[in-house]
């Protein structure tokens, strides 16, 4: 690595600092809250050996949450392979990440969309990426990202009918 592109880059931990509450909460949409620390911390470690042959002018959010999809995609797949404990204490799950803290009804209807509504609403208005980007992270076209977003946002609408705060829409990126 050149010193000039040492020189234009943040370190490497004002970049979780700044990114690790967003790379939190698309993990715990994907996975679920209890799943998504794993993933967390394997995108970060993944992201730091990788980080320093990064060019300086990348978008470091769509790199880190593309990471994290690949994370959560071996998570998932790993699962399948893994025994289910029982009888364990209780988790305290952090905060960080979860909308509002709140709002566990919010993550469980997403943790029930299928995977690319769930995926679609993760990727475009928690991490705050454009449909471009949630299209070559999913495999198709913009117009079918958005499209599983929208599905996603009116699925979420129609089961949470009822808790009208959380209906409210917001922008991408967004949380409350």
């Amino acid at each position: 690595m050149g010193l000039r592109q040492a020189i234009g880059k943040k370190p490497f931990e004002s970049v979780v600092h700044e990114q690790g509450a967003t790379v939190l909460r698309v993990c715990r949409a994907v996975l679920g809250v209890h799943d998504a620390d794993d993933a967390w911390s394997d995108t970060f470690l993944a992201a730091l050996q990788a980080y320093p042959d990064l060019p300086h002018d990348a978008n470091v959010q769509a790199w880190l949450v593309t990471i994290a999809h690949r994370k959560c995609i071996d998570h998932l797949r790993a699962g399948n392979r893994r025994a289910v404990p029982v009888d364990s204490p209780p988790e305290h799950a952090s905060h960080l990440g979860i909308p509002g803290g709140d709002h566990i009804e919010l993550l469980d209807a997403v943790a029930h969309l299928p995977p690319k509504q769930r995926q679609a609403v993760a990727y475009h208005y928690l991490a705050g990426l454009p449909y471009k980007d949630v299209a070559a992270l999913l495999g198709g076209t913009p117009e079918a990202a958005r499209r599983a977003g929208t599905d996603g946002v009116k699925a979420l609408r129609s089961v949470l009918v009822d808790r009208p705060a959380l209906t409210h829409s917001l922008s991408k990126g967004e949380i409350r």
